[in-house]
């Protein structure tokens, strides 16, 4: 049994030393009906530093309800373009989708929602497949711990980047899909698997870096063959929007996701990220009105 440190009144272990914060964290997190795998998603999404102070706090509620409910959203449109009009095959769906009120079109980018509705139409099954699987293996561990508001921002702000991004740099192309948001998620865990490498346990680190590495540079190599290979319905369909979402990710993103347990609003990055993004949707309107060769 251990000794008792007078000034602190703390039970000391068998060399005298102070147990570390977070040592009854079993009996609290079964407490507060905290997920088993809780430890096993802290060391993937937090350095080390954070880790204790997350596991004290850990539990299920909420649960990851606005990663899901996109999900779901965006495979219910899915299979109702797929169904509307019959398909030899779901791989690549044809004017069910390009005809879309959903889809963003440079022709009609006046009605403002196509710059976020998008995100829900998909181009065939693998495209949403893809998506999906990304965002929610990705998504699920990110919004327990941060919550569904961060994670929410930054998908969000992803989706928009890549819509607008699209506008600037391919302002021709249609545009379907959500990878502005996964992409936006994938920088943001990115850099902060760069950022915090030795912290989050760098043989993990390196498999982490490289799984992004591999997935991106495969995606990337489908959006580029859909782009200038195979005009599917006829239309270019841009690719930008991916460049967006991970720019995105790699400043807004990592800010929400590096500052866990701290206040934003006193972080200056955010402020710079908010500031920036705001400079670019200004410019990017202005771009779209007066300048476009879509107009």
């Amino acid at each position: 049994m251990g000794d008792i440190d007078p000034e602190q009144g703390e039970t000391l272990d068998s060399e005298g030393r102070r147990p570390k914060r977070g040592a009854n964290r079993p009996i609290e997190n079964e407490r507060n009906g905290c997920c088993d795998f809780h430890e096993t998603i802290s060391k993937w999404m937090l350095p080390e530093d954070a880790r204790e102070v997350y596991l004290e706090k850990a539990n299920c509620r909420p649960p990851p309800i606005f990663i899901i409910l996109i999900s779901i959203a965006e495979l219910a449109v899915f299979i109702y373009y797929a169904v509307w009009k019959p398909h030899k095959q779901w791989v690549t769906l044809d004017e069910s989708i390009w005809k879309s009120p959903l889809t963003y079109d440079p022709k009609k980018r006046e009605e403002a929602w196509r710059f976020f509705s998008y995100m829900f139409v998909h181009a065939g099954v693998e495209h949403i497949v893809g998506n999906l699987i990304m965002q929610l293996l990705l998504g699920i561990p990110l919004e327990l711990v941060h919550k569904g508001f961060e994670v929410g921002m930054v998908y969000m702000a992803g989706v928009l980047a890549g819509s607008l991004a699209s506008s600037i740099f391919d302002p021709l192309s249609v545009l379907v899909g959500a990878s502005g948001g996964v992409y936006a998620l994938m920088g943001g865990y990115f850099m902060n698997a760069v950022v915090n490498f030795r912290e989050m346990i760098p043989l993990l680190g390196v498999f982490r870096i490289l799984l992004i590495v591999l997935i991106v540079g495969t995606d990337f190599g489908f959006a580029f063959y859909r782009r200038f290979i195979s005009h599917e319905g006829g239309l270019q369909v841009s690719f930008v929007a991916h460049f967006g979402g991970i720019v995105a990710g790699m400043t807004i993103g990592y800010v929400f996701f590096s500052a866990y347990n701290e206040k934003l609003l006193k972080d200056p990055r955010f402020w710079i990220c908010i500031v920036g993004f705001i400079v670019f949707l200004i410019f990017a309107v202005f771009f779209n009105i007066f300048i476009s060769p879509a107009s």
